[in-house]
């Protein structure tokens, strides 16, 4: 939690100085209902999130240079620049993305899920989503056909009380989102969100529920966002007395006064584990800052389609006088590409027709 908090709180800072282009959204305050939930996951267990999933990557075990490169846009990323803060993936950790769509990860969830079941593996999901998204239809449309086809799956509502800047009240006729799925067929239960050790426990329970019965579960997870929705939130739809009212649960202090008081840990080893993030980070800054940009000329790289059955190009270069195919960069004469700005080409330019001619 305290790498998450920490890494976030970077990622800000980069975003502010214009080091991470796009969207930024951040999890601070969502710790532990991301580790909590995310440690009661097996390796071969699938996890999919919404586009506030930095987190989700570093507490599945994703490399924090490669995440924050790929919040730069650098070839060392995650995806190799290609994703940035909303579509974070790490197939080799089974994390399967972070989706920008509102409630378009549900079904895919379900899909992975469908495989698993089909291939008869003892593996499941875990699909984490806003509260926003139980609006959806994908929501309701999922629901059902997880129950129909019993599913090994976990949905996990992330209740942080806001979807964007409306009110849960305000936004969903059903507040109690646990029961949501129940008309589908898909039970519900509840954790606290801000504590990582019960959401840690109902997510485990829940797993085990989706893993040997075969069947999908509601899990509705209430926490808080201490921050904006994005960075560009100006965050005029709650008051400064309300944030600093949740404040007061912040999950890595109360957890690290938990453990303390325990006998778990002491007040030093407490801030050497800050220490070792903060450094951590640091490390992945610089990491990510030294990292190449992706050339201009990779810009078509892994557009497919497969196979034979779809005729015409795989994608369409108009930056050109003559419009070109685009997966045809790699190979053209230099003469005949668009000259990028930040594109280096290697060898002399070839002389016009006129300079030859006088030649």
């Amino acid at each position: 939690m305290t790498l998450i908090r920490r890494f976030e709180e970077r990622a800000g800072e980069m975003y502010a100085k214009a080091k991470v282009g796009g969207f930024l959204h951040l999890a601070i305050g969502e710790e532990a209902t991301i580790v909590g939930a995310t440690r009661a996951l097996r390796d071969q267990d699938y996890l999919i999130s919404t586009y506030r999933s930095h987190g989700h990557a570093l507490a599945r075990g994703s490399n924090p240079n490669a995440v924050m490169a790929e919040l730069f846009g650098r070839v060392d990323g995650l995806c190799n620049g290609r994703g940035g803060s909303m579509h974070m993936f790490d197939l080799e950790k089974r994390f399967m993305g972070g989706y920008g769509i509102v409630g378009g990860n549900l079904p895919l969830a379900a899909g992975f899920a469908l495989s698993s079941d089909y291939l008869g593996r003892d593996e499941l999901t875990l699909c984490q989503f806003g509260d926003g998204a139980s609006n959806q239809g994908t929501f309701g449309e999922t629901m059902n056909l997880a129950a129909l086809w019993s599913l090994p799956v976990v949905f996990m509502v992330t209740n942080n009380q806001f979807g964007m800047g409306t009110s849960l009240e305000r936004h969903s006729a059903v507040t109690d989102l646990m029961r949501k799925g129940e008309g589908f067929g898909v039970p519900g239960m509840r954790c606290d969100g801000m504590d990582i050790v019960d959401t840690y426990a109902v997510t485990t329970e829940a797993l085990r529920i989706a893993r040997e019965e075969r069947r999908p579960v509601l899990v509705e997870a209430v926490t808080y966002r201490f921050r904006g929705h994005s960075m560009a939130d100006p965050e005029e739809y709650r008051t400064k007395e309300q944030v600093d009212e949740w404040r007061k649960r912040d999950p890595i202090a109360v957890f690290g006064d938990q453990l303390v008081a325990e006998g778990i840990l002491d007040e030093d080893e407490r801030e050497r584990i800050d220490r070792a993030a903060i450094e951590r980070v640091d490390a992945a800054v610089a990491f990510a800052d030294a990292s190449p940009h992706p050339s201009p000329n990779a810009l078509y790289d892994d557009i497919y389609v497969l196979g034979d059955q779809v005729r015409g190009w795989y994608s369409v270069d108009e930056r050109t006088p003559t419009p070109h195919r685009g997966e045809d960069e790699r190979t053209m004469d230099s003469a005949d590409l668009p000259q990028h700005e930040h594109a280096e080409r290697a060898g002399p330019k070839p002389a016009d027709d006129a300079q030859q001619g006088s030649d």
